[in-house]
């Protein structure tokens, strides 16, 4: 299934799960703690993204909370 928007208004819960599943997947390893996407080795992924799967706030926005914390996810 193509997705043409990944915005929460024009995507449905499952297929914001499969946009971050797909996305965090790209690497081919395991997330939780890992060093890569320069993690730091802090965090979970899956929490940090929960915001977004659960409609309440858009990629973006998240991605711009990433860097602002130089990269930790909390």
């Amino acid at each position: 299934m193509e997705i043409k928007s990944i915005l929460i208004k024009d995507t449905t819960k499952e297929e914001r799960m499969r946009i971050v599943a797909e996305g965090l997947s790209q690497c081919g390893g395991a997330c939780d703690f890992c060093n890569g996407c320069d993690n730091l080795g802090g965090g979970s992924i899956d929490s940090f993204y929960e915001p977004y799967i659960n409609g309440e706030k858009e990629l973006r926005e998240l991605n711009e909370e990433y860097r602002s914390n130089s990269g930790m996810v909390h």
